[in-house]
């Protein structure tokens, strides 16, 4: 074999070599990365449930201070602007009544805070004050009452935002006897006096009379 035959040999080989590793080569294709997706953030409603006649305690003071009917044994502050003589504290009468110098006996007894401003503004603008501005806040509530078996069954002063478990603490706590899981509630507000089903995290408001069944053994 000559010097050029070799060479030519091997330059074919090389060719050879050459286009078998380009024909192996594949492009490659560049891989798109998932791309996560933001989930929105919905923030959720409070859910309302009555209990009784009241909402859950998610608007408990709002409830008590708009909306809470007085009762007898409540205590109001009244503030007539301008007017320092009749600016005080009135206690609402067994029969629903306030007594006001110059007025004299105005229902309060099942009216709203908001109700009973206008009525005394009302009786005011009757011959006495011309435009009268007036504020009333409750000072302090009626009592409410616990039966049954708790320690110490009484009447107890009221706390804005109470549940039946707070007042069962208030009371000194369950008897041995008292089945935890039956209890009832009679609204103060409630002209029927009628016994609704109640747990530990219902509202209690201002003249409302829990009561705390026994268990059998």
């Amino acid at each position: 074999m000559t010097l050029s035959n070799l060479m030519r040999g091997s330059l074919a080989a090389l060719m050879m070599i050459t286009l078998a590793a380009c024909g192996s080569t594949k492009k490659q294709t560049p891989v798109a990365q998932p791309q996560m997706q933001q989930q929105q953030y919905v923030q959720p409603q409070p859910q309302m449930t009555p209990q009784g006649y009241y909402p859950q305690q998610t608007q408990v003071q709002a409830q008590t201070t708009d909306l809470y009917r007085l009762g007898s044994g409540d205590e109001i502050r009244l503030t007539v602007f301008g007017e320092e003589s009749m600016t005080g504290n009135y206690k609402v009468d067994g029969a629903g009544m306030i007594s006001l110098p110059l007025v004299g006996n105005v229902q309060a007894g099942n009216l709203t805070v908001a109700e009973l401003q206008m009525r005394i503004a009302q009786h005011l603008s009757q011959g006495f004050l011309l435009n009268p501005r007036v504020s009333v806040q409750v000072m302090n509530y009626r009592p409410f009452f616990i039966l049954g078996e708790v320690n110490r069954p009484n009447q107890y002063p009221y706390v804005e935002g109470m549940k039946v478990i707070n007042a069962v603490a208030v009371a000194g706590g369950y008897t041995y006897r008292a089945n935890e899981r039956s209890m009832t509630i009679v609204r103060g507000n409630d002209p029927t006096r009628s016994k609704q089903p109640a747990d530990p995290t219902t509202i209690v408001m201002p003249g409302d009379t829990i009561e705390i069944q026994e268990r059998f053994f």
